[in-house]
């Protein structure tokens, strides 16, 4: 019988938690704090650890770390009242298997149980890091670096992307990072810059898309006096302002042809030469680079070039869409609260069930960047304590309409095959658009088609945006 230990300094938590997971056929012991739980610990066999994280004697992380030294096999799961990413991504650095906040479903605690036990079975757990070891200053180094980011996130795709910062933070290799719209790129170049030995240098970034060709050679690799109309001084480029430490390329699919082989001979010489100029540059530079196009396609098409890209994308890092990542919804919407609430000077603490429901069942196609808008808009329109239903938008709130669907059966006599399929694509392009509140970029991932197609299709089809 699989042995359980649950801390928590709330005599009801401890007694609702026994009731259920002794239904579940575990043996339970229980501790109301945590010196009493790391006795327990000392002298008895524990399979899993269900523990609060704020305790006045000692934290759940403490507890974590301390009984990770002489027990490395017993799983922790850990519980608080307090929505935060610090201690959620501070427990996981630790050892523990999985974070949840209260108030949660018992289905949702179940879940989470029964997942650790299959891990248990199927993986020997990794002892914790030696305080003071170099993994465990790493650790240390990659918490505080996501926190100075403002990287949320607790999910097992996140704590992925998380172990991949922690890896590739201390080299100078460039990486590429992947993703729709609004996933949050630019807070992870930052936090691998921060996690860096770069850290004290500069970070710069820069949107690709948002320049014209000729402005973007000057932005990036700066020019000399007199180099054109109205260039009076010397001005350095993004790429000598990032000098010893990173630059973030966001949008480099966007890159025109030719703004893409001066990039190229700048990553392979690491030299560079300022519009206007007669001598080389040397650099010292990280480059990030990011897009939310699908590169490889656009090789195919003949519109990106291939040596370019695994000049890049020597290490890539993918980041989830909101929808792939549900366990994060919450945890960024009570970030967001306590951000946009505090600016705003209104005490507004929390979210309505219903409200919370509505969140974390909504698709998410503008990803976080568009749930943080939602928040924003929240709380510049809430008059009470609490996020209610009626305060999101209009879109998030009417969900459960039935999507678009049509069922087409073959005449018995002849028909127009061609019309026929028009209509089939203009329909599912329509549904498509509308899923994606008409971001054409969305669709246009969502379809597996380039933006030029997309458009193409519109036009050709004649369909309204």
């Amino acid at each position: 019988m699989p042995v359980i230990l649950i801390v928590d300094d709330e005599p009801n938590i401890i007694e609702v938690l026994e009731i259920v997971l002794q239904g579940e056929g575990m043996d339970v012991l229980k501790s109301a704090s945590g010196r009493e739980a790391l006795a327990i610990l000392r002298k008895q066999n524990v399979d899993l650890v269900i523990s609060d994280i704020r305790m006045p004697d000692l934290s759940g992380v403490e507890l974590l770390r301390e009984a990770k030294a002489f027990a490395p096999e017993t799983v922790f799961i850990m519980i608080t009242a307090f929505a935060s990413t610090e201690t959620a991504i501070e427990a996981l650095q630790h050892g523990a298997f999985d974070y949840i906040t209260k108030p949660f479903k018992m289905d949702d605690l179940r879940a989470i149980v029964h997942r650790a036990f299959e891990k248990k079975l199927n993986r020997k757990p990794l002892a914790a890091a030696e305080p003071g070891s170099a993994e465990a200053r790493q650790g240390q180094k990659l918490f505080q670096a996501l926190h100075r980011s403002h990287v949320v996130g607790k999910s097992p795709k996140m704590v992925e992307v998380y172990r991949t910062i922690g890896t590739v933070a201390g080299g100078d290799s460039t990486i590429l990072i992947t993703g729709e719209s609004g996933t949050g790129k630019e807070l992870i170049a930052r936090a691998i810059h921060e996690a860096s030995e770069r850290r004290e240098k500069p970070f710069v970034s820069i949107n690709c898309g948002a320049f014209p060709e000729t402005l973007l050679e000057s932005e990036l690799f700066g020019y000399m006096k007199g180099a054109f109309t109205g260039a009076a001084s010397n001005k350095k480029g993004l790429f000598e302002t990032a000098d010893g430490g990173s630059i973030f390329l966001d949008e480099i699919g966007d890159m025109t042809a030719a703004m893409q082989v001066k990039l190229l001979r700048v990553l392979q010489q690491r030299h560079l030469r300022p519009l206007g100029g007669t001598h080389e540059v040397p650099i010292d530079v990280r480059v990030i680079a990011a897009t939310n196009q699908d590169l490889q396609s656009r090789i195919q098409e003949g519109l990106f070039r291939e040596d370019l890209y695994y000049r890049i994308a020597v290490i890539n890092i993918h980041l989830p869409a909101l929808r792939e990542r549900p366990e994060d919804i919450a945890l960024l919407a009570f970030y967001f609260l306590r951000q946009y609430a505090q600016k705003a000077g209104k005490n507004i603490a929390g979210i309505s069930p219903e409200a919370l429901r509505c969140l974390e069942s909504y698709r998410w196609p503008g990803n976080v960047r568009q749930l943080e808008n939602t928040l924003e808009r929240a709380v510049a329109l809430e008059t009470t304590a609490t996020i209610q239903l009626d305060r999101l938008p209009e879109t998030v709130r009417n969900q459960t309409a039935p999507a678009d669907t049509a069922t087409f059966a073959l005449p018995e006599g002849p028909f127009d095959l061609e019309e026929f399929l028009a209509q089939v694509e203009s329909d599912l392009i329509g549904q498509a658009l509308r899923q994606s509140d008409g971001n054409q970029t969305v669709t246009a991932q969502r379809l597996k088609l380039t933006k030029g197609s997309l458009r193409h299709k519109l036009q050709s089809l004649q369909i309204k945006i």
